[in-house]
């Protein structure tokens, strides 16, 4: 989920002065030091997912005082995991330009108010999870913070692999938003999950290359890093957004959205394609930046159409 550091600056570079490093922030600056470190786009982005998981596995009268729980509860988690994973990485993001200005690394906060304030975030809102919504939901959120923090977080200076460990809890938040409406997941909740499971890798992907020098000086192996040709990322940008084609058509066959949806969804899967494909046979930043830019518009547009059951 670090995916969403879409609008930061390229090549961004903060001189910190060693005042700057060793002196906190204090007043408005220190509660948006905070704010910051929950990543707030993130957390939109998965409140978004969350948001279509549970309306379509809404049964019966929808409850809109089990909805705001739910966002509640997932908003706290979500901000307390991101909290915690740059508390982890705090070293390793002093030594890339797109993440050094983060309040950590910048000497914003200090490192105990990080942890403490992400440690409560995240058992906070499994705990408000379980209270408020239904135990399995707390369990979907438990799998995001076993995922996320203890094994793809260590596990990305270590194996490009990593990149498919973290799509597992990545894909987690439209899975919670249905278990959390209809305390069971069955397979259309699982179809949920496969399309956002498949849609990280071509976004991660862009993403690695075009910061792919960033990642190497902080030792992060993602793949273009260990494979710097770029044959084996054109390839996986490609094969995996072919993936998720016919995937995303999965909503439809099982009777959760209709034919508009359908339509669109192959529409947007055509496009889609057609930017991977270019990026495969030219992998420059530009065209990256393209396959990003296409998968930010791609996911909330599926989402919508498929919420809007047509």
């Amino acid at each position: 989920m670090e995916s969403i550091s879409l609008t930061e600056i390229e090549g961004q570079s903060v001189l910190l002065t060693e005042a700057t490093a060793c002196v906190p922030a204090t007043g408005k600056a220190r509660a948006a030091a905070f704010v910051e470190l929950t990543k707030p786009r993130i957390t939109t982005l998965v409140l978004l997912t969350t948001a279509a998981g549970f309306f379509l596995g809404a049964r019966g009268a929808f409850s809109f005082a089990l909805f705001a729980s739910t966002m509640a509860g997932v908003a706290l988690l979500c901000s307390g995991v991101s909290a915690l994973n740059e508390w982890m990485e705090r070293d390793l993001d002093a030594l890339m330009r797109r993440t050094m200005s983060r309040p950590l690394p910048a000497g914003k906060l200090t490192p105990r108010a990080a942890f403490t304030f992400g440690a409560a975030l995240t058992v906070g809102g499994l705990a408000h999870l379980a209270v408020f919504v239904n135990p399995l939901s707390a369990l979907c959120g438990v799998s995001v913070v076993v995922g996320y923090l203890f094994l793809y977080t260590p596990l990305k200076t270590r194996t490009s692999l990593s990149t498919a460990v973290g799509a597992f809890p990545g894909a987690v938040p439209p899975l919670l938003g249905w278990a959390a409406a209809a305390n069971s997941v069955g397979l259309e909740a699982w179809a949920l999950f496969a399309i956002l499971f498949l849609w990280q890798f071509p976004h991660f992907f862009a993403i690695a290359w075009m910061y792919r020098e960033d990642y190497a000086r902080a030792g992060i192996k993602m793949l273009p890093v260990v494979e710097p040709e770029g044959r084996l990322t054109k390839q996986q940008i490609v094969v995996w957004t072919l993936m998720l084609v016919p995937v995303s058509l999965a909503p439809a066959a099982l009777g959760i959205s209709g034919a508009i949806y359908f339509v669109g969804a192959l529409l947007l899967g055509g496009m889609f394609l057609c930017t991977s494909a270019a990026a495969a046979h030219t992998l420059s930043r530009r065209n990256a930046r393209r396959v990003l830019l296409a998968s930010v518009l791609y996911l909330p547009f599926l989402f919508g159409l498929m919420v809007m059951k047509w």
